[in-house]
């Protein structure tokens, strides 16, 4: 007997619990929603400078002409090194160097070159411009790409503070679309970000460099004081957002 209203609680237990799963379910599936889109746009400041400064020697001999190389910008980066700035190695190359002879119609051979890269960046563009011109005209040393960049440590709290705001254009779009019927967007179900993407505009302009850039290698040393001018980096940033509606 004890046994038998055992099992009559226990099924009317598990009737109540489904129930109310049931009901729980059916609220759930009757809420309604709007996915809408959100964009920012932004910007941040470029807060450094770069420039990449090449080492290229060639020689008859591989090891020598590596030897050379590596000497060269041991000698460079021992001066970086006194200075405030980062350095990152982007090349370090050595391979056999040919030359069409037009005379004889065919490819000679050179020599082994090697080309040893590095980035040199600075938050002061006057020590990235003094680089510059210590090194333009200097045997084997090529300088390249001068710019400016925006660091990672500037980007991102622009970044996170964009992302929120086009979460919030998101929520207004929504609110625009439903006010017609008296209702409003309620809580944010769901977001995902469809595209984030950095636009580093060119700079405004060199002044006293110009298309000087291009021959650094030259004997005289240019003078470019103040002539590193770089526009923000534009940030844009697109999520689709779903909302309740209310």
């Amino acid at each position: 007997m004890k046994k038998s209203i055992i099992w009559i609680i226990s099924v009317i237990g598990m009737g109540a619990v489904m129930a109310l799963g049931f009901n729980i379910l059916t609220k759930t599936k009757n809420v309604r929603t709007i996915n809408v889109s959100g964009e920012c746009l932004t910007s941040a400041p470029k807060d450094r400078t770069a420039i990449t400064l090449r080492v290229t020697t060639l020689d008859k001999n591989a090891a020598v002409s590596m030897k050379m190389a590596t000497e060269q910008m041991a000698s460079i980066t021992d001066y970086l090194k006194t200075i405030d700035v980062k350095m990152q190695t982007t090349e370090f190359n050595s391979y056999e160097k040919t030359e069409w002879d037009h005379e004889s119609q065919k490819s000679i051979v050179l020599g082994i070159e090697t080309r040893i890269a590095i980035e040199v960046s600075a938050k002061d563009p006057e020590i990235i411009e003094s680089v510059l011109n210590k090194y333009a005209g200097t045997d084997n040393v090529f300088t390249e790409n001068l710019r400016m960049f925006t660091s990672s440590e500037t980007l991102k709290p622009a970044l996170d503070k964009c992302l929120g705001a086009a979460v919030d254009d998101a929520r207004t779009r929504a609110n625009a679309l439903v006010a017609t019927n008296g209702l409003k967007a309620g809580k944010l179900l769901s977001v995902s970000y469809d595209n984030v993407s950095y636009n580093e505009r060119p700079y405004a302009n060199y002044r006293a460099m110009g298309a000087k850039l291009a021959t650094m290698d030259e004997a005289s040393a240019v003078s470019t004081s103040g002539s590193i001018v770089g526009k923000d980096t534009e940030i844009t940033v697109n999520v689709s957002a779903t909302f309740e509606i209310k």
